[in-house]
This record gives structure tokens, C-alpha cells and sequence, in this order.
């Protein structure tokens, strides 16, 4: 059941004369829920929440710095050639 459905129903069970606690019992809601829809037959709009940042936001720059250091630093030779033995 949709919301506009659940506010449809309420608004009806109102008129017939149930009690506003009788339908938070039957739909599951709460009383403020039973007044917006006295209120309105529409349910409120959602409200738009702003982006939130990451928990790891803070940790960010030392998370990356080793892994930015490495890829900035001059690919080593694992073995000189000195150091292999001679082929046979």
C-alpha cells in the first residue's frame, strides 16, 4: 500500500467515524501520521537531504599518500645484473 493509499484510507475510516487510535492500530502508524492526514490528503513531500560526506573522509589523505608516494617514485631495478649468477 502506498502512502497516498494509506492517507486515502485513513481519511475514509476518519469519516466513518473511527477513532484516531483505532487507525494507528489498524495501519501501523503513528498519531501524528492519523493528524497529517486529517490535515491533508496528501502525504508531506520528502524532504532532500544533502550529500553526506564518507566516515573515511578524514583518514583520506593518509590512506592515499603512501600509495601516491610509490607511484611517483623512480621504478628500482628488483636485481642488477651483478647481482644474478652467470648463465651456464
Amino acid at each position: 500500500m502506498s502512502k497516498i493509499e494509506k492517507f486515502a484510507a485513513i481519511r475514509r475510516d476518519l469519516a466513518a467515524g473511527m477513532s484516531g487510535r483505532a487507525i494507528e492500530e489498524k495501519y501501523r502508524v503513528g498519531r501524528r501520521t492519523v493528524s497529517a492526514a486529517m490535515a491533508s490528503a496528501l502525504p508531506p513531500p520528502r524532504k532532500d537531504m544533502p550529500p553526506r560526506g564518507s566516515k573515511l573522509d578524514p583518514f583520506k589523505p593518509v590512506i592515499d599518500e603512501p600509495a601516491g608516494r610509490s607511484r611517483r617514485a623512480p621504478q628500482a631495478a628488483a636485481h642488477g645484473e651483478a647481482d644474478l649468477p652467470p648463465a651456464p
